[in-house]
């Protein structure tokens, strides 16, 4: 599986980190950090997971209800072992 994000989960389970889009099974690329400013405080943050194609749409989907969102890329040093 060289090239591709895996988590593991314990037992020697990897996982791949998979786009948080409905029916999206790709690996993602990007985390997309958000918060609902009406029911969490600050330190309160989610995390969604974006492929390429979904990036966007996830992102815009967010920042239409104003939402407070941050984007970062996911690399290779997420690999969990």
């Amino acid at each position: 599986m060289s090239g591709v994000l895996t988590v593991s989960l314990g037992a020697n389970t990897p996982q791949i980190l998979e786009c948080s889009r409905a029916a999206c099974r790709e690996r993602a690329t990007a985390a997309i950090h958000w918060r609902n400013p009406k029911i969490h405080g600050e330190e309160r943050r989610k995390t969604w997971l974006a492929c390429d194609e979904h990036l966007d749409f996830l992102r815009d989907y967010l920042t239409t209800r104003s939402f407070p969102v941050e984007v970062s890329p996911i690399s290779g040093e997420e690999i969990v072992e």
